[in-house]
């Protein structure tokens, strides 16, 4: 049987000498080559040609998702595992982004980092079930987000919207911008309907806020 080959990437000694043995205890697998630190990474893995990276998310002086980015471009069949005790939810999302197949706690119990690497090595991709939750949070923020943007960016203000814009964000009322403006209160009250309907927002908190994200007004 053909037995799963693994680089690992891991600048601490004690759990780079810990995964190694853990990794070459097993039947279908074993260790090509460890790295340390940063250096010759590309060349050491094309060198041993794993069919496995393990890499650790805080390596020193070192942008990971780069080294990922990087490792996928030059041998795109090789599978990478971030390895992380706290990683962020940018870490994670990072990570992915850059190719990698999946995503590890080194707090993870044996038969879960060794079920990841095998999984990993047939073509699944894994999360830590403790973080899907908050990753899935996460990416849905950032699609509100951009679907916010997208809005602001197909919508069109007038110059007496934007100017109701910059009062509300000034904590005006209705009647003191309308006092200010020199209009009727129920003029205002209509033009922060008109606000709220073309930014597919609810409150006038949410407009104050969406002036304060876009500085544009």
């Amino acid at each position: 049987m053909r037995k799963t080959r693994i680089l690992i990437i891991e600048d601490n000694r004690v759990l780079l000498d810990g995964i190694s043995a853990m990794v070459n205890g097993q039947t279908d697998m074993h260790v090509v080559a460890t790295i340390g630190s940063g250096n010759n990474i590309l060349l050491k893995a094309s060198q041993r040609k794993p069919d496995v990276i393990l890499m650790d998310a805080g390596l020193k002086n070192l942008k990971e998702s780069s080294v990922v980015e990087s490792i996928k471009k030059q041998m795109p069949d090789v599978k990478v595992i971030g390895m992380g005790f706290v990683p962020t939810q940018l870490d994670i999302v990072e990570f992915v982004e850059a190719g990698a197949s999946g995503f590890i706690l080194k707090d993870a119990t044996v038969k879960e980092f060794l079920g990841t690497i095998r999984s990993v090595a047939h073509g699944a991709k894994i999360l830590p079930p403790s973080l899907a939750g908050s990753l899935f949070s996460f990416v849905a923020e950032l699609a509100i987000k951009e679907r916010k943007g997208k809005i602001a960016d197909a919508v069109r203000m007038t110059k007496r919207e934007r100017e109701i814009i910059v009062l509300i964000a000034d904590a005006l009322s209705n009647k003191e911008i309308a006092e200010q403006l020199n209009i009727a209160t129920h003029t205002v009250k209509s033009h922060v309907h008109n606000i709220m309907e073309k930014l597919a927002l609810h409150s006038r908190l949410q407009i104050a806020q969406h002036a304060s994200d876009e500085k544009t007004f």
